[in-house]
């Protein structure tokens, strides 16, 4: 990674960066501020978006997610050890293992509460990260009933798929069962 030093004469760097690479639209809209504080020599913002890391790609993603974080109520801002913004630790956080899948759900400290998925389909699967960049739900039950509807989608994606190395046709259908399992015992705890 190329280092670089952000500084109020880094306006042709970030015109040449943005012409030579394809960025995001969030990239594009936080080089934009960075030209907008360098065009008016606003040294303590600059100092503040340099503090974000020593590339242009490191400060870009560093201060995207820092933002992400904040939508969460996630205030802290510190770094790993390579200089990569550390992913806040999310409340009140639950595993709920169905089979070999399983459900990660976090509250953030504004009460928004998001959900993560971990599919095992046999041989195939996917995973994704608890963070500041998963989908929003209000509270718990609704994060958890879109996170269970999700889950039940994509086992009954692969139901009767032909490629039953990847897509082991018990491993699926146990999971189906653990989902309903699960479903009904909510259901009876809204009885008491």
């Amino acid at each position: 990674m190329e280092k670089f030093a952000l500084t109020l004469q880094s306006k042709k760097a970030i015109d040449e960066h943005m012409a030579s690479n394809h960025l995001m639209r969030f990239d594009r809209e936080i080089m934009a501020e960075i030209v907008s504080v360098i065009e008016k020599g606003d040294t303590k913002s600059l100092a503040w978006f340099a503090g974000f890391g020593d590339s242009f790609r490191q400060i870009l993603m560093n201060i995207n997610e820092h933002r992400r974080a904040l939508e969460f109520g996630f205030t802290e801002i510190a770094f790993n050890q390579y200089g990569w913004y550390t992913a806040p630790k999310f409340l009140d956080r639950e595993n709920i293992k169905l089979e070999q899948s399983e459900i990660r759900i976090g509250r953030e400290p504004n009460g928004i509460w998001t959900y993560a998925l971990s599919c095992n389909y046999g041989t195939a699967g996917s995973s994704g990260p608890l963070c500041v960049f998963c989908k929003k739900y209000p509270n718990y039950d609704v994060a958890l009933t879109t996170a269970l509807a999700e889950m039940k989608s994509q086992m009954t994606k692969y139901l009767g798929n032909s490629d039953t190395t990847n897509y082991k046709q018990d491993v699926l259908q146990k999971t189906l069962k653990a989902i309903a399992a699960y479903e009904v015992s909510l259901v009876q705890l809204t009885l008491f």
